[in-house]
């Protein structure tokens, strides 16, 4: 008998990686590397979920899921630094919410 789950969970792989890089790209843009916290809520729970399905296609598939969204916490912060050397537009109106928060802090202390 022919067994398709390993294929499967290639294929799946694949995708899934795919989809993260340009997610990655998108959130450093619009939100910047301060979205990582989300990353790491949602990497936690699809690993964690992984454990629990019954199918071993989806569970991998799962799995997957949750250490792209893991890995993507460090390409978030790799991506700022493709930003700035040029290599990736900016986001203007992102820094502009930057800089006004840093300033708001700034008053803060004060």
């Amino acid at each position: 008998m022919i067994h398709y789950e390993g294929v499967l969970i290639a294929a799946a792989a694949i995708l899934i990686i795919g989809m993260f890089h340009p997610i990655v790209i998108k959130t450093e843009y619009y939100f910047g590397k301060e979205a990582w916290p989300v990353f790491m809520i949602l990497g936690v729970l699809c690993t964690a979920a992984s454990l629990f399905t019954d199918n071993q296609a989806v569970g991998a598939a799962t799995a997957i899921t949750g250490a792209a969204f893991l890995w993507s916490i460090r390409e978030l912060f790799e991506q700022e630094e493709r930003v700035k050397k040029g290599w990736w537009p900016e986001n203007p109106a992102k820094n502009r919410c930057i800089r006004k928060r840093v300033k708001e802090s700034a008053d803060k202390v004060k």
